[in-house]
């Protein structure tokens, strides 16, 4: 009988442990690797867009710094030996849309 309900529950906590990645319950491992490949990705599109590391890392302070210059790195490579130019991001600043729109500045102060 003793050796029964010790079966149970053995069999029970192996159905419960390998349910977790049904649920979608991480392990550090995991969690580790997604950061990694996260901050990656956040390097290389950095330097695809022409932003030097430096303005990457205070983009993204929370980023880990090695996988976002691993990543900045290995695209720098790819864009060297494959000839890629890189795609500067937009301006951010409130002057921007003015000119994109084709209007000069000061041209709305001539109207009235």
């Amino acid at each position: 009988m003793r050796h029964t309900a010790l079966t149970l529950c053995l069999l029970a906590a192996v159905s419960l442990l390998t349910g977790c990645e049904a649920l979608g319950i991480e392990t550090a491992t995991q969690i580790a690797a997604k950061k990694e490949a996260e901050g990656k990705a956040i390097g290389s599109a950095c330097r695809h867009a022409v932003r030097s590391i430096e303005s990457c890392f205070s983009n993204y302070p929370r980023a880990g710094k090695a996988a976002v210059f691993a990543g900045w790195r290995e695209m720098d490579q790819y864009m060297r030996e494959n000839s890629v130019v890189g795609m500067p991001s937009e301006p951010e600043s409130g002057a921007a849309p003015a000119a994109a729109d084709g209007a000069k500045p000061g041209a709305e102060s001539q109207k009235s």
